[in-house]
């Protein structure tokens, strides 16, 4: 008996209906994107591992994909190299190739690689799979799609202003409700320096980032283990319980990082932030959350959480602003800010909450019934008028059944059936059916057309 067949661990197939959703998110997400002036750019699934290797730390190179070199490729490694198995000296023999980790490494070497055709600021926007070689479990998977935006070549807080304001346009027109969560890395710097710990700068704000999760008490157990002093703790609670409105809190954190120059820094940059928010009139909540350290080690300035507030759920979009991403390939000084959307949770925010559409432009519309040879000439040329008139339908290929074509449409959800029988032939009209409501109709074939384009 032949095996059963399978796909990878940590990959998946995607039905017809669940592409049709999926579609709707990329599709809503890329008609926003376009509203804001970003262009799309594709980069291969496949990079140079010298693009690649260093770029996400020791262990986020051991998560990536690496291909094997074509043809015979183990024959020009020497045998001391294959007796030793040492794989980290082995993989640059057998490996020149990997599948991508992410997005932003490769839009880095595309901005360098493409400096002198691409205008600066460049707005750019990019949504493919990406491949990691991790553990799989539920919600975690080997290969998944990031949805980017990135303006590059530009230190304006304006941009930051604009991409929370693709945000808000997104979830709105998804129906999600949610919340903006915004920090500074150089406010975070700051306090760490009031402190008395700006060595411990990450220490600190990897802690903090999982108050929400560990509370305070086993927040300040970590610190206190990451070798931070009990004084330095003690005088982190007052700012970790900060109350009141965002601006409350600005105007306490401006007393508090008062002495520190770049956490005053990070507080204006806040404010300007805030400023081109006010007038925009989001629909989306924005909030100053000092316990948000994501990505500590790439980020520079602004820090960009979003959550919906509809259930629990892990963050659904986030970003912020980097200053040196393209130095890594040797175009240093060059600030961008991004953002990311989460596909793959959204579609779960969508798929509980029954928030996607019942009607898709994906999905069949009509079908014709099919009675025979005689019948298939009469509805080819109106099915032909349907299709031009953005409308879509098939015809089932062959007469078979009635119970079985009526059932082919009611399994693929089409919403109406076309009927062409001698009564029909002999009158020059259809039966339109509703799938629906079981509403029946005997039609011209202009006025068929009309009602099921106004339908």
């Amino acid at each position: 008996m032949a095996q059963k067949p399978s796909i990878p661990k940590g990959t998946r197939d995607f039905s017809p209906a669940e592409v049709v959703k999926r579609n709707y998110i990329f599709n809503t997400i890329k008609k926003v994107f376009r509203l804001y002036g970003f262009q799309p750019i594709e980069t291969p699934a496949m990079e140079n591992l010298s693009t690649l290797m260093g770029k996400y730390g020791e262990e986020g190179d051991k998560l990536l994909f690496k291909i094997l070199n074509s043809g015979d490729f183990i024959s020009k490694v020497p045998n001391e190299l294959l007796d030793k198995k040492d794989s980290n000296k082995l993989t640059p023999k057998l490996s020149e190739k990997g599948l991508r980790y992410d997005l932003t490494v490769p839009f880095a070497r595309f901005v360098v690689q493409y400096r002198n055709d691409i205008v600066f600021p460049f707005r750019r926007y990019q949504m493919q799979p990406v491949w990691r070689a991790d553990r799989p479990q539920k919600g975690r998977y080997r290969e998944f799609y990031q949805c980017d935006a990135d303006v590059i070549g530009s230190n304006s807080l304006l941009n930051e202003a604009e991409l929370i304001q693709i945000i808000d346009n997104v979830f709105t027109q998804l129906k999600i409700n949610a919340i903006v969560k915004l920090n500074n890395r150089k406010i975070l710097a700051g306090i760490a320096e009031i402190i008395g710990e700006h060595e411990r700068l990450t220490d600190i704000t990897v802690a903090i980032d999982k108050l929400e999760k560990i509370g305070i008490e086993n927040v300040n157990r970590e610190l206190e283990e990451k070798g931070v002093s009990k004084v330095a703790v003690e005088n982190l609670q007052p700012i970790l319980a900060l109350q009141g409105s965002t601006g409350e809190k600005m105007v306490q954190l401006e007393s508090i990082l008062a002495a520190s120059e770049i956490g005053m820094k990070g507080v204006e940059e806040l404010k300007t932030l805030f400023n081109y928010l006010q007038p925009m009139g989001l629909n989306t909540g924005v909030e100053l959350d000092l316990t948000l350290a994501r990505g500590l080690n790439y980020y520079t300035g602004a820090i960009i959480e979003v959550k919906t507030t509809d259930m629990e759920m892990g963050s659904i979009c986030g970003g912020g602003r980097y200053d040196d991403l393209t130095g890594i390939f040797g175009l240093p000084g060059v600030s961008g800010v991004g953002i990311s959307f989460g596909a793959e949770r959204i579609y779960d925010v969508l798929e509980q909450l029954n928030l996607f559409p019942q009607e898709s432009p994906e999905i069949t519309r009509v079908m014709f019934v099919n009675f025979g040879e005689k019948e298939e000439a009469y509805c080819l040329p109106v099915l032909t008028k349907l299709r031009s008139a953005g409308i879509n339908s098939e015809i089932y290929p062959e007469s078979a059944k009635m119970k079985k074509q009526m059932n082919y449409a009611n399994k693929k959800q089409i919403q109406f059936v076309v009927l062409a029988g001698e009564s029909e032939i002999a009158e020059q009209k259809f039966t339109l059916k509703n799938m629906q409501t079981g509403e029946q109709q005997l039609l011209g074939t202009e006025e068929l057309i009309n009602t099921i384009s106004k339908s």
